[in-house]
């Protein structure tokens, strides 16, 4: 694990990897954080245009270079703050997950005869409120852990703090999913078609958000004597939470071995997304791969979390919240597989009750 993957120091800006000999804190220079970044998104911007210069290059560069220059300058001049920002894991996977969804979610677009574009302010009208049912579905569950003694200031931060993780997958589905229905209403869309377009980028997301969860150390397994089983050292989340269970010595260097969940998790995510693209061309109805997805995600979900040792069980059961998320979403992927089963059938029953028997067919 690795909550943070590194700093970006400000004062000394062409540094191209600092530690901190009184923190041990590891960082880069600010400068070569803009370079690194303008050069990734120029290698983008020309796979997308297919190798053709553009001008977005130019202004980009320019506007890049410019704020390297001045950074420079400031540096040399000893004008820079002794400042530094960490770039969480758990945040960055998120924002790769984002990223490289919404570059999915175009292609499909473009198979479905739509706008590419439009999937950018589809990705925001599903991130923000994504964001925000994840977070509240994390207080909700973890309040007492999440608001134990603060008051005041304290408490109203401990709401909006999200440097060591804190959001909960099936609420940020949820959360989600409030914003991909407002998006369809407000501009007149198809929602189920919509739905299929989007649902393999859903789950390219969920994969590398997953990795996010495995850098952070929440979403932790059970104990495990497999080969691939991890441990986590002394201060990261699962040793302290084992370590309040009674589970391990609040001594010891580090957690027992156990099953790298996160790693499950992201794997199911991707083979899920590559499942649901290969099935989208052979769809029969609009919202079928939708029902597929709700359907897929919280059956292997549900199997998940008998190995995960982070939640407990909820309502006297052995059951996990998550779990009976998962129950409520499979419900609702059957009923909509059905429903449109059904409504497919009673299409093609009036299409045939409106067809006279031997309608274009040509009699002599």
């Amino acid at each position: 694990m690795r909550q943070t993957l590194f700093r970006v120091v400000f004062d000394d800006p062409w540094a191209f990897w600092k530690t901190d000999p009184a923190t041990g804190l590891e960082g880069v220079g600010i400068a070569w954080l803009i370079g690194g970044v303008l050069l990734i998104w120029l290698a983008a911007l020309l796979i997308h245009a297919r190798f053709r210069w553009q001008p977005e290059f130019t202004r980009l560069a320019a506007f890049a270079g410019g704020a390297i220059g001045v950074l420079t300058v400031l540096g040399l001049a000893g004008m820079l703050p002794a400042f530094s920002f960490p770039i969480f894991g758990y945040g960055f996977m998120t924002l790769v997950g984002f990223l490289a969804a919404l570059g999915f979610a175009r292609r499909q677009a473009r198979r479905a005869g739509l706008d590419p574009e439009t999937m950018f302010d589809l990705g925001f009208w599903l991130l923000v409120p994504g964001v925000i049912g994840g977070r509240m579905a994390y207080l909700i569950q973890y309040s007492e852990q999440v608001f134990a003694g603060k008051q005041g200031g304290e408490f109203l931060f401990a709401i909006i703090n999200l440097s060591n993780g804190g959001l909960v997958l099936i609420g940020a589905i949820l959360g989600g999913a409030a914003g991909f229905f407002a998006y369809c209403h407000r501009h007149g869309v198809n929602q189920l078609m919509l739905a299929d377009v989007i649902m393999p980028s859903i789950f390219i997301g969920i994969g590398f958000g997953r990795l996010g969860c495995l850098l952070n150390g929440c979403c932790f397994g059970d104990a495990c004597s497999l080969p691939w089983a991890m441990t986590f050292p002394q201060g990261s989340v699962p040793f302290g939470v084992l370590a309040d269970r009674g589970f391990i010595d609040p001594e010891a260097a580090a957690t027992m071995p156990l099953h790298p969940t996160q790693i499950y998790s992201s794997l199911n995510g991707f083979v899920l997304a590559t499942v649901t693209a290969l099935y989208y061309p052979r769809r029969r109805h609009d919202g079928d791969l939708l029902a597929l997805g709700c359907i897929l995600y919280p059956m292997t979900r549900f199997i998940l979390e008998f190995l995960r040792n982070d939640e407990m069980g909820q309502l006297g059961t052995r059951l996990t919240i998550s779990q009976f998320y998962s129950l409520g979403i499979l419900t609702a992927g059957v009923a909509l597989l059905i429903y449109l089963s059904l409504r497919g059938r009673e299409a093609t029953s009036h299409f045939s009750a409106a067809t006279p028997t031997g309608a274009g067919t040509d009699s002599t």
